[in-house]
Order: C-alpha cells, then sequence, then structure tokens
C-alpha cells in the first residue's frame, strides 16, 4: 500500500490567463494517522549511519515504507529522525496495515 493510496482524486474548474477554462486533477489532503493508534511492530534504536529506508526494510521487508515510521514518530522531515542528532533515540517501527477494500 502506498502513501497516498486512500486518499480521494477530486476536480477544479480553473480559468486561465487566456479566458480557457480547463479541468485540474488533484489529489485531496492526506491527513496522517494518530500515531498513539497504531500498533507498534517494534523499537528500533537509531544508530550511526542509519537510513529510514533501512530501518523500513529490517522490520517490514519494504524500504519504501518508510513514511509509515515518519507516520507513527509524527515526522514531517524523515531525514530528522535517523541524522546525527537522532542517534541514541527510539523510533517506533509500526505493524503495517492491511489495504481497505
Amino acid at each position: 500500500m502506498a502513501r497516498y493510496d486512500e486518499v480521494e482524486t477530486t476536480v477544479l474548474e480553473v480559468t486561465t490567463a487566456d479566458g480557457a477554462r480547463r479541468l485540474v486533477r488533484y489529489l485531496r489532503r492526506r491527513y496522517p494517522p494518530d500515531p498513539a493508534a497504531q500498533a507498534t511492530l517494534a523499537v528500533h534504536l537509531v544508530t550511526p549511519g542509519d537510513r529510514l529506508d533501512l530501518v523500513s526494510a529490517r522490520y517490514t521487508g519494504d524500504p519504501l515504507g518508510f513514511w509509515r515510521v515518519c507516520d507513527a514518530n509524527d515526522a514531517l522531515d524523515p531525514d530528522a529522525l535517523v541524522d546525527a542528532e537522532a542517534v541514541g533515540t527510539e523510533l517506533v517501527v509500526p505493524l503495517p496495515r492491511a489495504a481497505s477494500s
């Protein structure tokens, strides 16, 4: 499941500078899940050289699921979770959810 799989697409009609009308398709705003509501798979102690894709791959087998780790730790800046200042902190690795039917 990708980060935006469950986000609705909508359409906005706009008028261009020359007066023509066109439809602009876009994703609605994505609201991250409440970190407290997510089940924890593991807690990872950040060490020098850690990368979120490798942390995600280690625990879930999915390096592209690093965004779940960001959501579980309420992080806006993914790099801040594993930078030099983060060494020694704990990262919550959430249990991946199944895709909705």
